[in-house]
C-alpha cells in the first residue's frame, strides 16, 4: 500500500472525519448516523491511503 495521501489532505481528511462523527452526538433525530460517513475520511486521513485515489492514479504526496 503505498502513500497517496499528503500532509494537507491528511489534515484536512482528519478534522472532517471528526466534524462527521460529531453528528451522532449533535444531533437528535436519525439523521444523525449519517455522521458514520466520518470513518472514511479519518481512517484514510490517519492510514495516509486513499483507495479511491489509487483506482484514478491520483495522489496528493509529494514524496512520492
Amino acid at each position: 500500500m503505498k502513500k497517496n495521501v499528503g500532509k494537507v489532505d491528511k489534515w484536512i481528511r482528519i478534522v472532517l472525519g471528526i466534524i462527521l462523527l460529531s453528528l451522532i452526538f449533535l444531533i437528535d433525530s436519525n439523521l444523525r448516523w449519517l455522521g458514520l460517513i466520518g470513518v472514511v475520511p479519518l481512517i484514510t486521513g490517519l492510514i495516509n491511503f486513499c483507495p479511491l485515489y489509487a483506482l484514478l492514479g491520483k495522489s496528493t504526496n509529494m514524496n512520492n
